[in-house]
């Protein structure tokens, strides 16, 4: 069962909504190649605020992905597309269905 998640809050640069958009939706095939990342979700709320919610059954799961190919890739983009950083909680599950 899944214990440990991680909520990111984004929040795209005026104009940049669409590549923010496209950038989530390339992350997906590596989310699908992290062993340890139970569930991987891209998500949109309004017109410039995005994010992703990711679930794991480990804390090492959840530190292997934070040093993994998605969190990379989005701290290399942040200055280009985002309007401030990235806002990134750990999260603790209580109950999964």
């Amino acid at each position: 069962m899944e214990k440990y998640a991680l909520l990111a809050r984004l929040e795209a640069k005026p104009g940049k909504e669409e590549e923010v958009a496209a950038f989530l939706k390339s992350a997906l095939p590596l989310a699908l190649d992290e062993p340890d990342t139970v569930n991987w979700y891209g998500w949109q709320i309004g017109a410039s605020t995005f994010g992703i919610f990711d679930t794991f059954e480990t804390e090492e799961g959840r530190k292997a992905h934070l040093a993994g190919k998605i969190a990379a890739a989005l701290m290399a983009n942040a200055g280009e597309l985002l309007s401030k950083d990235p806002v990134i909680e750990f999260v603790d599950l209580l109950a999964v269905k």
